[in-house]
């Protein structure tokens, strides 16, 4: 393989909801809601390993390392008038692009870049509203989409990767197999916590890319609109922090990006 070419992962084992699983999936899910997704959570202090649902939903298992596809990706805003605490609650207002937050009460739109819970201050020195972006990753083998909430210390990092190690090699994230491993960090009050680390692993044959369009259209169509909740926000094993276990990241932590950046097209 010449220095400069790009590996092709051939075999990766793409599966996708198609064929005779989607009507399978239709029929038997038809009267209880859409498919539950698995949830991965980035632990607290610093740890070095996700916390992925396994066989046994009350046993987790533990990965250093989430391989696979990124099929879609989006920013998530919520507010709770009460300080979120962890749980089911719904939260007062919510936003599923980032752009625009719906009021539960009242179904009243909010611009999210003017409202004044989501500015730098509003909680102490970070948001009362929660910003996280979602991002769902096919892994080998398996057709359900894991669901990863990064948290805005992580946002830059992931800018940074789909930036340069994805669009300004030509492809779009469902085109490349994606490796996410984890660093530990100290913030300036010499808090640890836990910031995603991305690579680019290779890209998908012509075949597996055509696949894991579909797959993406169907994600980006039926579930961008999942609940917003305690698997967003909570990380595993205790916080040293007060308030909502999502970390407080200040202006320079969050916003670090270079001037212009902010509108990379990452759809």
């Amino acid at each position: 393989m010449a220095k400069n070419e790009l590996k092709v992962i051939d075999s990766f084992d793409l599966q996708t909801i198609s064929g005779d699983l989607a009507q399978a999936v239709a029929e038997e899910m038809d009267g209880l809601g859409s498919l539950p997704f698995d949830r991965v959570k980035i632990p607290s202090g610093g740890g070095l390993a996700f916390e992925v649902p396994g066989e046994d939903d009350e046993n987790p298992e533990s990965a250093t390392e989430i391989v696979g596809v990124i099929l879609d990706h989006h920013p998530v805003n919520a507010y709770w008038r009460e300080k979120f605490a962890g749980g089911n609650e719904q939260p007062d207002c919510s936003s599923f692009d980032g752009k625009q937050g719906v009021d539960r009460e009242t179904g009243e739109i909010k611009d999210c870049a003017s409202c004044p819970y989501n500015q730098f201050g509003s909680d102490d020195k970070g948001k009362a509203c929660k910003n996280v972006h979602r991002v769902f990753i096919l892994r080998e083998g398996n057709p359900v989409p894991l669901v990863l909430s990064l948290p805005p210390t992580s946002l830059k990092y992931m800018r940074d990767y789909i930036a340069k190690r994805v669009i300004l090699k030509g492809f779009r994230c469902w085109q490349v197999v994606t490796r996410i491993t984890l660093k530990k960090e100290k913030n300036a009050a010499g808090i640890a916590y836990s910031r995603a680390v991305f690579s680019f692993v290779g890209k998908l044959s012509p075949e597996k890319e055509k696949e894991a369009g579909v797959m993406k259209d169907f994600i980006k169509q039926q579930h961008r609109q999942i609940d917003i909740g305690d698997d967003d926000y909570a990380k595993t094993g205790s916080s040293t922090q007060e308030g909502p276990a999502a970390p407080k990241a200040d202006e320079a932590g969050f916003m670090n990006v270079p001037e212009g950046a902010e509108d990379l097209p990452f759809n």
